[in-house]
């Protein structure tokens, strides 16, 4: 069994952050499936748009997006319980690890023995039952427009959509460069302070991944050995 390489996101992971959340690595054991309705996570008023045509903001609205801007410019670290439900509804939970500029990390909790990691340069998506060990550069996926040194949404992403309400802010989000192909919705508490809650990715075939964070911690430094990306098949010989 082969890991998928549409890049949709824990993606993955993220997202992002984004983040596209490690989204990416979970669907990969599986044929591909017809595709379902995009998934609505959040109940309420306030309904995220769909479509990949970037629209017109107002004074208003850019002020907001100046504000998703910011939280990812002052992220240095980020520590985070996270749950992950994949398009046919199967979670999956783990610990997320970040720390910019592109650094991040997914464990997965047993029994998935799956590793996404990024080195800023390298995204890799490691199966360590498998053997699996697939590299992509992180410049072709998604969350290089949200994890890059200096993050600017106005001038790298298509902004699709901005949802708000009293304290949720929605933004749908793709990058400009057709290298990275996917798209992101990303969800933020703005009360007491802005903060990333939720990411849903979508693929190619329309198909749904979301990724749900707790626990969240961008206080204490995360180290940066983490994301030092090893070789699968050099591990499994150390263990013998």
């Amino acid at each position: 069994m082969r890991i998928r390489s549409t890049l949709s996101g824990v993606m993955a992971a993220v997202t992002a952050v984004g983040i596209a959340l490690p989204a990416m690595a979970q669907e990969a054991k599986k044929p591909a499936t017809p595709p379902t309705a995009p998934a609505q996570p959040w109940t309420g008023q306030v309904q995220p748009g769909s479509g990949t045509e970037a629209k017109v903001f107002d004074a208003a609205q850019i002020a907001t997006i100046k504000k998703v801007t910011d939280y990812f410019n002052n992220l240095a670290n980020l520590k985070a319980v996270f749950q992950q439900t994949n398009p046919d509804g199967k979670k999956l939970r783990g610990k997320l690890a970040v720390k910019r500029p592109g650094r991040f990390r997914f464990d997965y909790n047993l029994p998935s023995k799956q590793l996404v990691i990024s080195d800023g340069k390298q995204l890799a998506i490691q199966d360590n039952d498998g053997g699996g060990d697939d590299r992509y550069e992180l410049d072709n996926t998604p969350f290089r427009m949200l994890l890059r040194k200096d993050v600017d949404l106005m001038r790298d992403a298509r902004i699709l959509d901005l949802q708000e309400s009293e304290d949720l802010v929605i933004i749908s989000v793709m990058d400009k460069s057709p290298d990275a192909p996917g798209k992101i919705k990303l969800f933020f508490a703005v009360k007491p302070v802005v903060e990333l809650k939720e990411w849903v990715t979508t693929d190619a075939q329309n198909l749904d991944t979301k990724v749900e964070l707790s626990t969240v911690n961008r206080t204490d430094e995360v180290d940066a050995a983490l994301f030092d990306i090893k070789s699968v098949a050099i591990g499994k010989l150390q263990q013998r």
